[in-house]
């Protein structure tokens, strides 16, 4: 089987889901019940869009070069499993955000986002190099502050 997947279309997939985390955000905002966790999913969706931007930059820093492989066709058996996981299948918004009514559930969602996110742009750092790898260095640093932040708010809300 041969790869299907080259680090720009990689780069194309990262900022499908940082659009997929920036749109969930928004509507979680836009749902939730108190002013603070209004703010807070705002932030978010804020950070994310800013995440898209910076993503953005990177599409034209891409290496087009393939991944050593121990059979033909591993990289591409690998990199469509990570990005087709389960988190985002019947990926839709407002309908997330109608069942995040509970501040602990919504919390948990971003948190699955926020680890998706790190792992993604761990696995996209070797087809990149020089700026492009700063910068998705970068962004792993910043989701998991994200992810940190999230998991702490999450533990004012624990049963």
């Amino acid at each position: 089987m041969e790869n299907i997947f080259n680090p720009a279309e990689l780069v194309e997939i990262g900022i499908e889901k940082e659009k997929k985390r920036r749109d969930f955000y928004a509507a979680a905002a836009e749902a939730a019940e108190t002013d603070e966790l209004k703010s807070l999913f705002r932030k978010l969706s804020a950070w994310e869009e800013e995440h898209i931007r910076r993503f953005s930059e990177i599409r034209g820093m891409v290496e087009d070069h393939p991944a050593p492989e121990s059979y033909p066709g591993e990289m591409g058996d690998y990199m469509r499993a990570l990005v087709s996981d389960r988190l985002y299948s019947g990926y839709d918004p407002a309908e997330w955000s109608r069942d995040l009514k509970d501040p602990r559930r919504a919390l948990q969602k971003g948190i699955g986002f926020e680890k998706d996110a790190i792992l993604f742009f761990q696995e996209l750092a070797p087809f990149l190099s020089g700026p492009g790898r700063e910068i998705v260095g970068l962004l792993i640093k910043e989701e998991k502050d994200h992810l940190v932040y999230l998991s702490r708010l999450a533990g004012r809300f624990s049963e």
